[in-house]
């Protein structure tokens, strides 16, 4: 029971980082980049594996204790999930680590620069700014499709890494959609002058003063929903042109939703 007790402590002490990274993210302290945040993980998994194997004592440990068969192979496994960490300090194309989607900072928060997501994601193909995506939209002539997302969300990572990354996905966006990631949890405050109260279709007064304020707002008060992700394709025409979804792990899916989307655009040219 105590070496469970002492495990359950690295475990705990690891999702306590995960937590200051969620607030880290939000705030935009830049305090736990990617890198710095799977370097922790790290050393607390390498500490771990080192107490499993009863190199690393601590209280009521003592030397040349029986180290039992089950600890052992649960040493083994934390020491192969140690080294499948190592590759996310990197700026490789190894960083992505899949099996993990959504509890590290995203790629492009990192210290290697927005550029660590090149060649891993839709690299400078998105916009953060509703009205700008607009803007592309009439001058290229593409439906425009919305991200709603947050930097806490682990599910949007996982779509992000997962889904984005396959080619056919990835490419349909680029070359079909203006696409425009809204974070509906960002704490950023808004210039003083883009600052107000907005009254809700229920009749709410809602205080306007930071992006996810307004992100957030925009997504329920147009798409009655509050969840993330959440995606919606508009025409130039600001029009919705098929159904939102929320989270699509399936590929193919959210492909054929895409598709669908692109088909109503052009029919409606």
């Amino acid at each position: 029971m105590d070496t469970v007790k002492k495990v359950l402590a690295f475990v705990e002490l690891a999702l306590a980082f995960k937590f200051l990274s969620n607030a880290d993210l939000v705030m935009h302290w830049g305090l736990l980049k990617r890198e710095v945040f799977i370097g922790i993980w790290v050393l607390i998994s390498l500490g771990l594996t080192l107490y499993l194997f009863g190199l690393l004592r601590l209280p009521h440990d003592y030397k040349g204790m029986k180290i039992a068969p089950g600890r052992k192979m649960v040493g083994v496994i934390v020491l192969i999930f140690t080294l499948y960490l190592l590759p996310g300090v990197s700026s490789s194309k190894f960083a992505n680590l899949q099996l993990l989607s959504g509890f590290p900072p995203p790629l492009g928060y990192s210290i290697y620069g927005k550029e660590n997501i090149a060649g891993k994601g839709l690299e400078a193909n998105v916009v953060n700014d509703y009205q700008k995506a607009l803007q592309l939209s009439r001058e290229q002539n593409k439906p425009i499709l919305i991200d709603f997302t947050g930097w806490a969300c682990v599910n949007c990572r996982k779509m992000e890494e997962n889904v984005w990354t396959k080619p056919s996905v990835l490419n349909y966006i680029k070359n079909n959609f203006i696409l425009v990631s809204l974070y509906v949890d960002d704490r950023k405050l808004l210039p003083v002058e883009q600052r107000f109260t907005y009254t809700t279709k229920d009749g709410r007064h809602k205080e306007i003063e930071t992006l996810g304020d307004k992100w957030s707002t925009f997504q329920a008060e147009n798409f009655i929903q509050a969840s993330q992700p959440l995606y919606a394709i508009l025409s130039k025409e600001e029009k919705v042109l098929n159904k939102p979804v929320g989270y699509t792990p399936n590929a193919k899916e959210y492909l054929a939703w895409l598709e669908c989307g692109r088909e109503t655009f052009l029919s409606h040219k």
